[in-house]
C-alpha cells in the first residue's frame, strides 16, 4: 500500500523533534500494525509555509508521476492565517480533488488545525467552513483537525496545549502522535473523521 501526504508544515513535521516523529512516519508504523504487518509505505510530500495553490500544482505533478492507493491532502492552514479570495480557495480545492479523481486516486482532505493564537477567528474558520463544503459537494471525506482540535481545548486546555511545540501553533510529538492514532484509527474503520484522544500528557 502506497500513501501521499501532502501539505505544508503539518505534514512535513515542524515541531516535531525528528522526522520519525512526524504524523505521515507515525501513520505508516500505525497502519502496518492495524493492516498485520502489510507493507505500507507514506511519501511525505509536506513543505512548511506553502499556500494551496503551491500545493495543489506539487499535487498534481505527483499524482502524474506516480500511482497511490490514498492521498491525504493537508491543505487551507497558512491560506486561513494570511487571508485572500475564499471562492478562489474553493476552486482550488475542487480543483484538486477532481484531480486525484481523474487518476482514480482515492482522496481525504485534512483540514487547519485549531491553534489558541487564531487572530481573524471569523476569516480562519470560513476556510475550514470551505473545505467541509467543497468535500462534501465532491464527495471527498474530511479529517477535521479544527473540530477535534477545538473541542479538545474547550474539555482540557492543559492537555491540548501539551500537544503543540513551544510556538503554539505546530504540533509537538505528541500533537502528532494523537494526529496519527486517530486518522489511523478513522482509516481502519474506512470511516474518516479525526478524533484527537487527550492522550498527550
Amino acid at each position: 500500500m502506497r500513501l501521499l501526504a501532502i501539505g505544508s508544515s503539518s505534514t512535513e513535521g515542524i515541531g516535531a523533534s525528528a522526522k520519525e516523529r512526524s504524523y505521515p512516519a507515525r501513520l505508516a508504523a500505525l497502519l502496518r500494525q492495524g493492516l498485520s504487518g502489510r507493507a505500507v509505505d507514506i511519501v511525505n510530500a509536506g513543505i512548511g509555509g506553502e499556500i494551496a495553490p503551491q500545493t495543489l500544482q506539487r499535487l498534481k505533478k505527483a499524482l502524474s508521476e506516480a500511482r497511490y492507493d490514498l492521498v491525504i491532502w493537508q491543505v487551507g492552514t497558512n491560506d486561513a492565517v494570511t487571508g485572500g479570495d475564499l471562492q478562489a480557495f474553493r476552486t482550488l480545492v475542487a480543483d484538486g480533488i477532481a484531480a486525484a479523481r481523474q487518476v482514480q486516486t482515492r482522496l481525504v482532505i485534512l483540514d487547519p488545525q485549531f491553534y489558541p493564537g487564531i487572530k481573524e477567528t471569523a476569516r480562519y474558520r470560513a476556510y475550514v467552513d470551505a473545505i467541509a463544503e467543497t468535500a462534501r459537494a465532491n464527495g471527498v471525506p474530511v479529517l477535521s483537525r479544527f473540530a477535534a482540535m477545538s473541542g479538545w481545548y474547550q474539555r482540557d486546555a492543559e492537555g491540548f496545549m501539551a500537544a503543540l511545540a513551544g510556538d503554539r501553533f505546530h504540533m509537538s510529538d505528541a500533537g502528532y502522535a494523537c494526529l496519527a492514532q486517530d486518522i489511523a484509527r478513522s482509516l481502519l474503520e474506512r470511516a474518516p473523521g479525526v478524533t484527537l484522544a487527550s492522550t498527550a500528557r
